[in-house]
């Protein structure tokens, strides 16, 4: 078993230079003063690509609480039209062209 109480064990952790990432952050904070900041634009996808998604995950948990209480199979398979709608709704607006 190793010596966890050891000097320097955990000291030469808390000594590193600080929370990962920082560095990039701080590139995008200009050095002159009097200059505001301005950080990059956080791009979270378009409002289609959200309504689509949207009827996909209520479709699932519609389906999943159809067959837990029941099963009620009507329930279930509308769910799976749904899902499927909402699947095709993401394919027509090129939803994979949103992440990034």
């Amino acid at each position: 078993m190793s010596d966890q109480v050891e000097p320097g064990s955990v000291g030469s952790v808390a000594a590193g230079p600080g929370p990962a990432g920082l560095a990039e952050q701080a590139a995008f904070i200009p050095q002159t003063p009097g200059i505001p900041a301005s950080y990059p634009h956080a791009f979270h996808g378009r409002a289609v690509s959200w309504v689509a998604v949207s009827t996909i995950m209520v479709a699932f948990i519609i389906g999943g609480l159809a067959l837990v209480f029941g099963p009620t199979w009507w329930l279930f398979w509308f769910s799976l039209g749904l899902a499927a709608l909402g699947g095709l709704l993401a394919l027509a607006i090129n939803i994979f062209e949103d992440w990034y």
